[in-house]
């Protein structure tokens, strides 16, 4: 594949660059830099400038935002918005239920929910992990039965990313219990998070940030016009749907952009008497992780290509589980060659890894070295959420090399 771009493919980068250059606030975009945390007002803000522009959802179809572009364009749009850095459209709308909806929805579902997910004036939160179904996501126990013309659906869900500012949430619920299969009898329902018996619990993560959430379903009454597709097809979904999540999840962008900042700050501090990015042992780890980062990008657009060739029509590429695989691990790389350049200035954090706002913590060296650790263990989730690593491995197993 020849991975040189064409004049049209330099043109429209070049639009791109210029498109987050004049519109990303300043604000935005030094939290990112930093490794800070954006509020729902930076990712709403900025979502709507994209979807004013027809980028929110450009690989939708065409009559609900999307753009049609082919691979590159797609890819070079990604790539260019996680190294600006700027925030890319938010994934559970834009890459998880927003497809969903449009692949197997009904005509009401997508003119009630598609424009409102592309503009984010709904937010939506992913309710598929529960304490023992995890990993094994087939295992889950979260029911919905069916009375009339409604749904009471009854569960917990955990781990569920920015519930606190969602406005609805897509389930994944047993309607069929007595299924021969676990992976069958699963239905996929959108529940307004308003309705009664919808209960949201904080969970404080290792890092300090209270980004994830328990949700709790008691006796929840849903309208059965919300199930998408057909009762019990699930699980097909869902897996339609974690597809786009690995193809997401590998976020190479986010790796170059970070690669970039190590070596801006590498020149920074120092090891004895020379700068730590002139150490051989440094640049060897880093220029081992360029090197396999430029692989993975190779991969990606061979995916993508053979995707495209395919057309979009709800299939499952397997090949989605490597990316996943190799791109969880060299974020989870280069967080930790920034914890080795940061050095001891990652301690306070460390040090009060027992406090109740251990985020507070004064730095003992510049601010810039203050999410180092934070954002270091923040990333031991990456190799989990979209399906374990160990998981992508059997898929790949089975799917790839028909073992």
């Amino acid at each position: 594949m020849d991975l040189n771009l064409s004049a049209e493919e330099i043109t429209f980068r070049d639009e791109v660059r210029a498109f987050i250059a004049a519109e990303l606030s300043p604000e935005t975009r030094e939290k990112l830099v930093l490794g800070r945390e954006i509020g729902k007002h930076d990712f709403v803000e900025w979502q709507r400038k994209l979807n004013a522009k027809g980028w929110a959802v450009p690989h939708w179809p065409v009559e609900w935002g999307g753009q049609n572009w082919g691979p590159m364009q797609e890819y070079i749009f990604l790539d260019e918005l996680q190294q600006a850095p700027a925030p890319s459209p938010l994934q559970f709308n834009c890459s998880m239920v927003g497809p969903v909806i449009a692949t197997f929805g009904t005509e009401e579902q997508k003119k009630k929910f598609l424009p409102a997910t592309a503009n984010l004036d709904i937010w939506w939160c992913q309710g598929f992990s529960e304490p023992g179904a995890g990993s094994d996501l087939a295992g889950l126990k979260t029911t919905a039965r069916r009375e009339g013309d409604f749904y009471i659906i009854n569960g917990q869900k955990t781990w569920t990313t920015l519930a606190q500012y969602a406005d609805w949430i897509f389930v994944l619920a047993r309607t069929n219990p007595q299924a021969e299969k676990k992976q069958q009898g699963i239905s996929f329902i959108l529940v307004d998070m308003k309705t009664p018996g919808v209960t949201v619990r904080p969970i404080q993560l290792i890092d300090g940030g209270r980004e994830v959430n328990e949700v709790w379903f008691d006796e929840v009454k849903v309208p059965a016009e919300n199930l998408v597709g057909q009762e019990n097809r699930g699980w097909d979904y869902a897996k339609y749907l974690l597809t786009n999540e690995r193809m997401g999840i590998a976020r190479i962008g986010v790796s170059k952009q970070r690669i970039r900042r190590i070596k801006e700050l590498a020149k920074i501090e120092r090891y004895g008497d020379t700068q730590l990015l002139d150490q051989p042992w440094f640049r060897e780890k880093l220029v081992s992780v360029e090197i396999e980062l430029k692989a993975l990008e190779i991969t990606q657009l061979r995916v993508l290509a053979e995707a495209r060739k395919r057309g979009r029509h709800g299939e499952v590429d397997p090949n989605s589980s490597i990316l996943k695989i190799k791109g969880s691990e060299l974020q989870q790389v280069t967080t930790e060659l920034m914890m080795d350049v940061m050095g001891p200035y990652v301690l306070p954090f460390a040090a009060s890894m027992d406090d109740e706002d251990r985020t507070n913590e004064p730095p003992i060296g510049p601010d810039y070295a203050a999410s180092a650790g934070p954002t270091y263990f923040n990333s031991r989730k990456i190799s989990i959420y979209g399906g374990s690593n160990e998981i992508q491995r059997n898929i790949i197993a089975k799917a790839i090399l028909g073992f």
